[in-house]
């Protein structure tokens, strides 16, 4: 008797776990997705066959299986498994899970995987408290995080660990894992008599967008909702039970920098369709607009330049209609001064010529100012010489005389063949010929004097 009360004192356990915990995979075989590394052949599938798993972090979005695969791992490797919530555990806490396991090493017990959820929300004394005993083997460290470890965490960690990036989980996945849990009647939904139609599930699969905990989720929710009702599970229902849509997103963080990295890279290789689905994608995720102004105009300046100068006036007018409207509206400057800069001629010769000025200022002797060039704007200024000779450009017949204003022949400014820099190209080419030309005159009259 006791042992039928035990087995349905677990089963109840069971039952009360939400689906996504009672669906999770118990063995290699049954885990779904990242065949990058795991899959036949793969490196963290090759440690585990020949038992040689170090410490490892698991990188990646929710609901990929980071959790389960640890969880995998305890048992393939006959160990201990211990897990803390970096979010709410302390040094206490984690000294304490240490101290056990190195216990049972001392005590010829079975090792320990000690797994670390949100490992990055451990401060840098946290985590150092880790080292020894990671460094000894004491446990076998599994750290999951959502933020990049090369960010978030110490270097000493991660350079004592293999670093697996999850990705997120395909369609097929996806709904590999739903299909699995309406046919499971022990640890799913099979024993529900709701009918579930085919476009239902394609439809979780697809919006889920990679987490399996949220397609799960959804599918409990649904098919419980329906229980007794007669009615099935429609994607109308679907639709109702699955959470408003989070998309990830942090701030400080990858997905921050990748997503105005996509932004940028956009507009500058000119697919204002692109540019527009990232720029929708930060707006959604709440990205200070104040912020995609400033990308955008830096886009402007930097990778149009004066092949459109009128792209940085609108960029800087999005900017300011971003301050004086806020959001929703400031997204329709946005997006005008976005799909512009995407659409409009391209050139970086203004970010190449002051780079190009500042080493030489940086890494070489700094050139004197010509004379003629010098303030002469003070008493006794011709007597120094100061500015004796400057031409002034408004008094020659064209606005322009072939006049030194650098002392040597330095060519910074480089404009492109594209928009309204081919005229200012032909234009400089010209100029640059006739002062060399004068240069070279002046500096023959020099020796001959």
């Amino acid at each position: 008797m006791a042992g039928l009360f035990d087995k349905q004192e677990a089963q109840a356990k069971l039952q009360a776990k939400p689906l996504a915990a009672r669906m999770r995979p118990r063995t290699l075989d049954e885990f779904v997705g990242q065949t990058h590394f795991l899959g036949e052949g793969k490196l963290l599938r090759r440690m585990l066959q020949a038992d040689r798993l170090g410490s490892v972090i698991f990188y990646g979005p929710p609901g990929a299986g980071k959790t389960s695969l640890a969880e995998i791992i305890a048992q393939h490797t006959r160990s201990q498994f211990t897990r803390l919530n970096a979010a709410s555990a302390g040094v206490k806490d984690v000294r304490a899970a240490l101290d056990e396991a190195r216990g049972r090493v001392e005590s010829g017990g079975r090792r320990t995987v000690l797994f670390i959820d949100e490992l990055h929300h451990f401060n840098r004394t946290q985590q150092d408290v880790l080292l020894p005993d990671v460094e000894e083997g004491i446990v076998t460290l599994v750290g999951a995080t959502t933020q990049n470890p090369f960010f978030s965490l110490v270097s000493p960690l991660v350079s004592r660990s293999r670093v697996f990036e999850f990705k997120p989980l395909s369609t097929v996945d996806i709904r590999q894992l739903l299909d699995r849990a309406v046919t499971d009647a022990e640890r799913g939904l099979g024993g529900h008599k709701v009918v579930i139609h085919d476009a239902t599930l394609a439809f979780l699969a697809d919006v889920s967008d990679g987490d399996a905990r949220r397609a799960l989720s959804a599918l409990e929710v649904g098919v419980l909702s329906l229980v007794g009702t007669g009615q099935p599970f429609d994607v109308e229902c679907a639709q109702e039970s699955i959470q408003k849509k989070q998309i990830q997103y942090d701030a400080t963080g990858d997905e921050h920098f990748d997503a105005a990295s996509a932004l940028i890279k956009s507009m500058r290789g000119s697919d204002p369709d692109a540019a527009v689905y990232w720029l929708a994608r930060m707006l959604e995720a709440g990205e200070e607009p104040r912020f995609l102004a400033r990308r955008i105009v830096i886009c402007a300046s930097e990778d149009v330049g004066n092949a459109d100068p009128q792209a940085l006036i609108l960029a800087q007018a999005a900017a300011q209609a971003t301050e004086f409207l806020g959001m929703p509206e400031c997204r329709i400057p946005l997006t005008q001064a976005a799909t512009y800069i995407a659409m409009a001629p391209k050139s970086n010769a203004a970010i190449l010529a002051i780079d190009a000025a500042l080493d030489d200022v940086r890494t070489q002797r700094v050139l004197p100012i010509p004379m003629h060039l010098r303030d002469a704007h003070y008493a006794g200024a011709k007597q120094l010489g100061r500015g004796t000779d400057y031409v002034y450009p408004h008094d020659a017949p064209e606005g322009w005389t072939p006049q030194d204003y650098l002392g040597v022949d330095r060519t910074y400014y480089e404009p492109v063949a594209r928009g309204r820099e081919a005229e200012f190209r032909a234009q400089l080419h010209a100029w640059r010929a006739r002062r060399q030309a004068a240069r070279r005159a002046s500096d023959s009259g020099d020796e001959t004097g």
